[in-house]
């Protein structure tokens, strides 16, 4: 009887066998750890550049002030004053666009994970998620020559009825809602449309990782569908709504052309969202007034820009925070 063959695997020394996954592991912690490096440096980087460019705007008011036209200090207008204004405006417009997207976008993404049947779910998502495919300033255009018009009826009922909430109050000078309909709140329903693939699409992937083995206990106690994902599903996914709801809210933060082609800019701390001339924010300022600026002026609009660029980080350590809360509850890790 003859003997087996030896195998050229069999046959290669013990040293080679143990040195080619050696050597395979330690090129991919290379690779990991300096692809996690170039992310680090080019937040310096860009931090960095912020800060040296922004610096001369934030070091010489007076300066700044004598040569940005669009600083008014007889008016009381100073660089900073203007960038809280910016700061109140953005945070409002995405916290609009947030408290309208969020109960959407996650009804949307329990209807395809647990209601939709299979086939009409695939179709459904694959829509949604078409949705951010759509350039700003496509929505930009669609906002404001479609979807303004449609909404004044709106705005009008709601100043007329509801005009006691401060939210909802009519201009003070002309005592209606803004007859142009380029308010913050037609600028939050649109970004609202726009984070909702974003929203949608994490929650959903995350409601499909809801244990099964939870979802069936639940059922098998006799709870009804509505019951076991307010019981598993929901419990479970609670950090990863979260999550998903603060990368909608920094897509929202730094939106550029919707928001400049559909919102009446102007600076205040009003809280009326149906009045025009009210809000502006940080990225429509600058769109609109960098193609004019000097050097001061480009200085000063970079400031505007660190302000945005430290909002946006910490909305996202926030949701990595949030996130990590709840990892070894949800199995995360």
């Amino acid at each position: 009887m003859s003997k087996p063959k030896a195998t050229v695997a069999s046959a290669m020394p013990a040293s080679l066998h143990a040195s080619r996954p050696s050597r395979a592991n330690r090129a991919f912690a290379g690779l990991s750890a300096g692809s996690a490096t170039i992310i680090l440096v080019v937040l310096a980087a860009v931090a960095t550049f912020l800060l040296i460019e922004a610096w001369p705007a934030l070091t010489g008011p007076e300066s700044i002030d004598e040569h940005v036209s669009w600083i008014d200090a007889e008016k009381g207008q100073s660089l900073l004053q203007i960038i809280a204004y910016l700061i109140f405006g953005t945070l409002l417009v995405s916290a609009i666009a947030l408290v309208i997207a969020t109960p959407l976008a996650v009804g949307i993404a329990l209807f395809i994970s647990h209601y939709a049947p299979r086939r009409l779910a695939a179709g459904l998502g694959y829509l949604i998620d078409l949705l951010a495919a759509i350039p700003s300033v496509v929505y930009g255009l669609w906002g404001a020559s479609v979807l303004v018009p449609a909404l004044r009826p709106f705005f009008t009922w709601l100043t007329d009825n509801l005009g006691w909430i401060p939210l909802f109050a009519p201009d003070p000078v002309t005592g209606v809602a803004s007859p142009t309909g380029r308010v913050a709140l037609a600028a939050g329903i649109v970004l609202a449309i726009m984070i909702i693939p974003i929203i949608s699409a994490v929650s959903r992937e995350v409601f499909l990782q809801t244990p099964k083995l939870h979802e069936e206990a639940a059922l098998a106690l006799g709870a009804t569908r509505w019951e076991m994902i307010r019981m598993a599903v929901f419990p479970f996914a609670r950090s990863g709504v979260i999550g998903a709801t603060m990368l909608g809210l920094g897509r929202a933060l730094g939106e550029t052309m919707a928001v400049y082609m559909i919102l009446s800019g102007g600076l205040s701390f009003s809280w009326g969202v149906l009045q025009s001339g009210k809000h502006e924010t940080i990225a429509a300022y600058i769109a609109s007034q960098f193609p004019e600026a000097n050097s001061w002026g480009v200085s000063a609009l970079i400031a505007m820009g660190l302000a945005l660029f430290i909002i946006t980080l910490l909305v996202n350590m926030l949701a990595r925070w949030i996130v990590s809360r709840r990892a070894e509850f949800s199995g995360a890790n």
